[in-house]
């Protein structure tokens, strides 16, 4: 039987696109015949102290010589001397879903500290693997995979498309538009720029849903609620927490606009998803989004910048035309978006490779 293990910090059941895609990585090797050994550390990653990195040491040290080992970033990028200390007798394949120097918020010193060490910890491995071009590009430009990366997009499922709305000129023929946030409340994901953009626009009839953890960064999303109610949005706006995935769906399904205000992305999965739902998209430009949104499903503009996200956000929400020809666009996308299946044959080989390497 094929066996690797998978490292990676705290559960691998938490509700975010780094985590599911690790979740349908396992999921799809051991479909094609593969043991995977999930293996979680314990610890603030990407800012370990002293006892989790001596538990990440112990759990590292424990794995049996030549295991091929898929290491995620949040926690590889922050174990440079675990990686080299073993990188001889273990096969790590590092798993960068972003560089974590460029997390939002953080200060420079600490910046720079990951960088230096996420830099070691991938010189250490013997292939490197992200989630998209933009990462890859980074990874370049940063020094950080001297021998070049391999990009393996996440998947996408495609649902069965709900029935249409009935619409007006204005909007939908019952009730607001429903706008739709697939983000946890962290800094890095910019509600509060979103909130910023929507606060002029109350003379429209609309309301947004933002589905995604509040407590993974709970200064962040208590510091978002409070800005929702001082807007004057706190009936405009609701929070629904994290929603388990297969309850995303539906989350889709009653939605008529997606939107994604994140300062930063590595890839971006949930804009897949809302062209595979047939949603038109007003995002940000980073990560994946140019590709996904390059046959005109949506509206990029520059992370950060409320006021281009107010014009952008202006006639989706006033001219049902407008936001029909994005719906369209994006309808017309769902068959060029990456598949699992594809992404699982991509991880075989860079697997398989690993495992044929001489010392």
């Amino acid at each position: 039987m094929r066996r690797c293990v998978l490292l990676l910090p705290g559960d691998l059941d938490t509700p975010s696109g780094g985590y599911r895609y690790d979740r349908r990585l396992v999921e799809g090797l051991r479909g094609r015949g593969w043991q995977v050994d999930v293996v979680s550390l314990q610890g603030a990653y990407p800012m370990p102290d002293a006892a989790a990195r001596a538990q990440a040491e112990a759990a590292v040290a424990a794995l049996p010589d030549d295991s091929t080992v898929i290491a995620d970033g949040l926690a590889f990028g922050a174990l440079a001397e675990t990686a080299e200390r073993h990188a001889r007798r273990l096969r790590w394949v590092a798993l960068v879903h972003h560089p974590l120097a460029l997390e939002t918020g953080l200060a420079p010193a600490q910046a720079a500290a990951l960088l230096a060490d996420e830099r070691r910890a991938l010189a250490a491995a013997r292939r490197v693997v992200v989630t998209s071009e933009a990462t890859a590009g980074l990874l370049g430009r940063l020094a950080m995979a001297p021998s070049g990366a391999r990009v393996i997009e996440p998947g996408c499922d495609l649902p069965a498309l709900p029935q249409r709305k009935a619409t007006t000129p204005n909007g939908p023929a019952q009730g607001p538009l429903q706008l739709l946030c697939v983000a946890s409340v962290t800094a890095r994901k910019g509600h509060r720029v979103l909130l910023e953009a929507l606060a002029p626009m109350t003379h429209l009839p609309w309301t947004l849903h933002c589905v995604g953890s509040l407590t993974m960064d709970p200064e962040t999303a208590a510091a978002a609620r409070a800005a929702a109610a001082a807007l004057g949005l706190q009936d405009r706006v609701l929070w629904h927490g994290a929603t388990e995935a297969d309850a995303l769906p539906a989350h889709y399904a009653r939605a008529d606009l997606f939107v994604l205000p994140s300062l930063f992305e590595g890839y971006g999965m949930v804009l897949a998803e809302a062209l595979a739902h047939g949603l038109p998209v007003v995002a940000t430009d980073t990560g994946a989004a140019a590709p996904l949104l390059g046959g005109g499903a949506g509206v990029l503009v520059p992370p950060g910048d409320t006021a281009a996200l107010r014009t952008a956000l202006a006639p989706m929400l006033s001219d049902s035309a407008w936001r029909e020809s994005h719906r369209r666009a994006a309808l017309a996308t769902r068959d060029r978006l990456p598949t699992w299946p594809s992404a699982w044959q991509c991880w075989e080989q860079v697997l398989e490779a690993s495992i044929a390497d001489r010392d």
